[in-house]
């Protein structure tokens, strides 16, 4: 069957990915952040993608997975397939992604990392007939939070942002909880580990308005807990079902707009356990296919290549 090899350069992890239309093969990166930061420059994200993208393909040839042909290159070039959507990280996936193709002879394929996201999801749980037919998708990541209706468009899915948050996303309330907490970034997986040796906690309830809600003055609320003495595990309880009560009532308002379709849940913030035990319906992907990664690209890359020869 037909490979495809996929590329990702994301704000947060280098990955690149095979897909033969039956196996998928991921490797990623997380960028190095200096201690006690927040987050990369662009230019610093887009420096060290153009320095670990030539290491991960040769990773990918010694440990033997370049021995079949690749059929297509496909690559994130913005961050959603909107006009306006730009971020520099991703000219380093796209600009290698171009010249291997033509190096090799091949088609490429561009997409956007939302629908990258959602690609991987649907296919690393089961689910790839999702991309075929229209359903409600959360993008939960450390720069979106955003509840989406998902079309099918051709080989790709259409996005259109129906409901999310107005101001920081969930991604960046986790991280900035865990810097305030000293703990590691990014800290997604830090805050669920300290979450689950605490007591249970009730979270904030955030108004929902029009599928809207808003993070901004739960991080006051952390900060005010940290500054009187609160465990730090009870904060990152208080986090996590203050995100997860949101998701859930924000998807149920959606359900009352669209009932019927399914939900899938992507991005990093998809992989906490917390959000998992709370969203029973929602189809989740693998926690490694939760996090930015390259698979949902070449997925996609390999279904434009299929269309393209039926045509």
């Amino acid at each position: 069957m037909p490979v495809c090899l996929g590329i990702d350069t994301s704000n947060y992890t280098t990955s690149v990915a095979l897909f033969d239309g039956m196996r998928g093969y991921n490797l990623g990166r997380l960028l190095e952040v200096p201690e006690g930061a927040l987050g990369l420059r662009q230019s610093d994200a887009l420096f060290q993608h153009v320095k670990r993208l030539p290491l991960l393909i040769h990773q990918l040839r010694a440990e033997g997975k370049l021995d079949a042909p690749i059929s297509a290159v496909g690559a994130s070039v913005k961050p959603r397939w909107v006009e306006g959507s730009y971020m520099p990280c991703f000219l380093a996936g796209e600009s290698q992604g171009r010249s291997l193709a033509d190096l090799l002879h091949v088609p490429f394929y561009p997409c956007a990392h939302q629908q990258g996201h959602i690609a991987a999801a649907a296919w690393s749980a089961g689910r790839a007939e999702l991309l075929d037919r229209p359903h409600l998708a959360w993008h939960l990541s450390g720069g979106t939070t955003e509840l989406v209706l998902v079309e099918p468009a051709g080989a790709t899915v259409e996005c259109t942002c129906i409901g999310g948050t107005s101001d920081i996303s969930a991604g960046q309330l986790i991280d900035r909880t865990g810097k305030l907490l000293n703990l590691t970034f990014p800290a997604g997986k830090a805050v669920d580990a300290l979450a689950r040796g605490a007591e249970e906690v009730r979270g904030f309830s955030v108004k929902v308005k029009d599928l809207t809600f808003s993070l901004s003055g739960v991080e006051n609320q952390v900060k005010a807990q940290a500054e009187n003495g609160t465990a730090p595990a009870q904060i990152a309880r208080f986090v996590l079902e203050t995100v997860a009560g949101a998701v859930v009532r924000t998807t149920r308002a959606a359900l009352e707009r669209y009932p019927g379709l399914p939900v899938l849940c992507s991005g990093g913030v998809a992989s906490n356990g917390l959000l998992r035990e709370r969203m029973t319906d929602a189809v989740f992907a693998p926690p490694q296919y939760s996090t930015d990664n390259a698979l949902g690209v070449a997925i996609l890359a390999g279904r434009a290549l299929k269309q393209e020869a039926s045509t």
